[in-house]
């Protein structure tokens, strides 16, 4: 069926045309190929290079290939077994890894971490259980929870799509993962690996006040008659970020209680079209992003669940010259101490305002777009 959808499509193409489409070596195509020539679905239309082939749909494959879109919509990469999946998740999954203090700090080298952040973040990372972050805005929450997923270290595989009682789930989403192509899949990319897989950075699947609970849920294009898999499955093996927590269209509590079950249990039951539960992993590390006090989003049945709480409070005095320094050398700007200490004294300490990390960036960034217009050296 994936054969003549796409060749319905396309309306003729070569043998490992067909074979990179679906990610099949030609040694598994060849009898499907001939098994179509006998079915008069397909035929030959042309040669192609090393002994190779052009194929194009007969009337008969026609008619079988509209039947078969009819039924399922979905053309390309075949689908690989739930429980190939699931075993993937098993010998990929971030619980395995202990990230050390080198990690850690190969992770946050590119920004600025006070080292008692370190011991309290380290724990918490190799738990793998989740955690909340809280603070005041603008301080750099966002930004660790992003470069936690890196402490993992290693590229994990992700099939494209799976298939399970003839359902067929899409995984492989490019705005959540990151595809990584090695030297070696670019020379041997038939001999090396099954091509069904695809090779991605260990994902960060972040998501903010848009989040409803159908997110958490498979979603089914009843036209296409394919589902999409959930936040929760496409972010197994790495970190599923909700940001601003507390700040979502639904209830938090009602969102906690959706994962009481598989925090515990490391396992989640989503419904297939045909209204057929099935068991998926839930294996990554859940970070909850919040400028709200975690006893104020939960009850102690949930918090108990989400073991580490870390606070990202305001920088210190010494810290922020420190992140003037690294953006003003960052945007090749002069700021001598002098004149931190005149902000600081002028615009925080008279005015009672509290010092956020952010603000180093954003003041300079202001300055440089007025220099810019004003024709004015930064």
């Amino acid at each position: 069926d994936l054969i003549l959808k796409f060749l319905s499509g396309v309306g003729s193409e070569s043998g490992r045309a067909i074979s990179d489409n679906v990610c099949l070596p030609m040694a598994i195509l060849e009898d499907r190929l001939t098994t179509l020539r006998q079915r008069q679905e397909i035929a030959p239309s042309g040669s192609a290079m090393l002994g190779d082939h052009i194929y194009r749909l007969t009337d008969v494959g026609r008619d079988r290939a509209l039947r078969a879109l009819r039924e399922c919509a979905y053309v390309g990469p075949a689908p690989v077994l739930l429980d190939d999946y699931v075993s993937s998740v098993q010998a990929q999954t971030i619980a395995s890894e202990r990230p050390r203090r080198p990690q850690l700090e190969r992770a946050f080298s590119d920004i600025h971490i006070e080292p008692q952040m370190f011991d309290q973040l380290g724990p918490a990372i190799n738990a793998g259980k989740g955690m909340f972050i809280y603070g005041p805005p603008g301080n750099g929450k966002t930004t660790i929870a992003k470069r936690i997923t890196r402490c993992f270290g290693q590229n994990i595989l992700v099939p494209h799509a799976i298939v399970e009682g003839g359902r067929i789930i899409k995984m492989y989403d490019a705005s959540c993962h990151k595809a990584v192509r090695t030297a070696t899949e670019s020379l041997f990319r038939t001999a090396e690996f099954d091509r069904r897989w695809i090779r991605i950075e260990r994902p960060t699947v972040i998501v903010g006040g848009e989040l409803t609970m159908d997110n958490l849920e498979l979603k089914h294009d009843p036209v296409a008659n394919v589902s999409e898999a959930s936040l929760q499955l496409k972010s197994n093996c790495g970190c599923l970020l909700i940001d601003d927590f507390g700040r979502q269209r639904i209830n938090p509590t009602e969102l906690l209680n959706r994962w009481i079950i598989p925090l515990e249990n490391r396992v989640d039951y989503l419904t297939l079209s045909n209204g057929r539960k099935i068991e998926v992993p839930f294996e990554q590390l859940i970070i909850f992003s919040t400028n709200l006090e975690p006893h104020e989003l939960a009850d102690d049945a949930f918090l108990r669940r989400i073991p580490f709480k870390v606070e990202i409070g305001d920088p210190s005095l010494e810290e922020f010259h420190l992140l003037f320094q690294i953006f003003a050398k960052k945007y090749q700007v002069e700021c001598p101490p002098a004149m931190v200490d005149y902000l600081v004294r002028t615009h925080y300490q008279n005015g009672s305002r509290p010092l956020r990390r952010c603000h180093a960036r954003d003041l300079l960034e202001q300055i440089i777009y007025f220099c810019a217009y004003n024709e004015m050296p930064p």
